[in-house]
Order: C-alpha cells, then sequence, then structure tokens
C-alpha cells in the first residue's frame, strides 16, 4: 500500500513517529535521552511547534504535537535530526544514517481522537511489557500530563486544559483516562494512520482537511480488479 504525500497544516495536531534504521537501537542510554529532549525543547520554541505527549523507546520515538508555522514539524525534525545524530555517531563511535528514512505523520482530529493519541503514546512501554504502569516509566510526558511534573518542553492543548477548572482536577480526569486500555480496533486505525500518512477524524473532518490541503489523506477504497480479455 503506497504512503500518501505529508499533509502538515497549521494548527492542526499530529501523531509524529520516527523510528531507527532497521529497527535499530536509537537510544543506548539515559544520557542519550535527555540529550534528545533537549535538543526537542529547544527546535520545537525555535520553529513553534507545541509538543503535547511523547515517548522515548530504544528504537523508535512518539510525539503529538500542533505546528503553528507552514512547514514548522519537518523543520522541527530535520534540526533535531542533524544535532541527535552527530551526536550519536560521536558518542558511539559509528557512521552512516540512524533513522529509518523521514519521519511519520498523521493528522489527528482534536475532539475524537486527540486523548486516544495521549494514551496510546503514553501506554506504549506498558504495551511493550517495559513496567506495569506508564508513571513508571521516565521517558514519557506522562510525568507531567497526569502527575503535574514541571517540564517545559510541555505545552498543553486546550482540550487537556478543558479536563478541569484546576490543575489538581485536571490531573485527576486524565489519570482516569488510563484505567482502560486502547481497544483493539482504535490500535489498528492508529498504527494504519501513521503508517500510511492518513488522517483520524469524522467524515467533515477528512473532507475539510482535503478542502484546506487539497491533498488526499484517506485511503483509496479498493477497486474491481479488471477483467481478462482472452
Amino acid at each position: 500500500m503506497s504512503r500518501l504525500s505529508r499533509v502538515t497544516p497549521v494548527g492542526f495536531p499530529q501523531h509524529i513517529i520516527q523510528r531507527g534504521n532497521n529497527r535499530q537501537s536509537c537510544f543506548e542510554s539515559e544520557e542519550d535521552m535527555k540529550a534528545y529532549l533537549n535538543w526537542l525543547k529547544e527546535f520545537s520554541k525555535k520553529h513553534s511547534v507545541d509538543i503535547h505527549a511523547w515517548v522515548l523507546m530504544a528504537n523508535h520515538l512518539h510525539l503529538l504535537c500542533t505546528p503553528h508555522k507552514e512547514g514548522a514539524i519537518s523543520s522541527m525534525m530535520q534540526s533535531i535530526g542533524r544535532m541527535y545524530v552527530r551526536y550519536f555517531n560521536h558518542t558511539y563511535q559509528r557512521s552512516g544514517t540512524l533513522w529509518e528514512g523521514r519521519f511519520k505523520s498523521c493528522l489527528i482530529q482534536d475532539e475524537q481522537y486527540l486523548f486516544e493519541l495521549y494514551r496510546y503514546i503514553e501506554l506504549n512501554p506498558v504495551r511493550a511489557g517495559m513496567v506495569e504502569q506508564p508513571s513508571e516509566y521516565r521517558w514519557s510526558s506522562y510525568g507531567s500530563n497526569a502527575l503535574g511534573l514541571e517540564t517545559e518542553l510541555q505545552t498543553p492543548h486546550p482540550l487537556y486544559l478543558a479536563l478541569g477548572k484546576t490543575k489538581d482536577e485536571r490531573l485527576a480526569n486524565y489519570r482516569a483516562l488510563f484505567n482502560a486500555q486502547v481497544d483493539t480496533r482504535l490500535l489498528s486505525e492508529i498504527r494504519e494512520g501513521i503508517n500510511r500518512g492518513l488522517a483520524l477524524g469524522s467524515e467533515q473532518f477528512i473532507k475539510q482537511v482535503e478542502a484546506l490541503t487539497n491533498k488526499r489523506v484517506t485511503a483509496r477504497k479498493a477497486g474491481r480488479p479488471k477483467k481478462r480479455i482472452g
């Protein structure tokens, strides 16, 4: 199945994933993760991208973010990539590519899918069997979004702020979202969306995005096979 051309309109939240080349490790130590997050903070601010959620795993990473300038996400990821690959190759005395091609992205409809993506991202270490609770994993945004740990990296999405009138109320309501795992159907939708560069949302949302960008953001329906002649 072919991947659609990248669509990154300003003001729409997006799910980003980047993997190590051939699924190889791109984070070997806590120092590597600290370095990456420092550059993510620096270049997200520089290129006007709000970071809502993240997780760093051994061989890949996920981000949930909203760009506020045209081409902001690509500029941010390219800037981080240059700095981090240089750092990683120097640290481990290696050369060549680190990432598996370009990063993948998927547009998200706020109301319907936003909190599903928060949960999907921050439950990654749980699904991988690394921890039993997301609070046990340091290298995700769960500590900020659910426990109130201060960080300059995270910018709350307006819908996150609408979870409660006070910080404590927002934190409690956010933690309550994690009482259930992301269901199988949604996992499939999220994975197909990111792997194929689709948009996740209602039919109206899809039409809005396609009208705005003049690009297709849904999978083509499979047609009937052509009848063989002769």
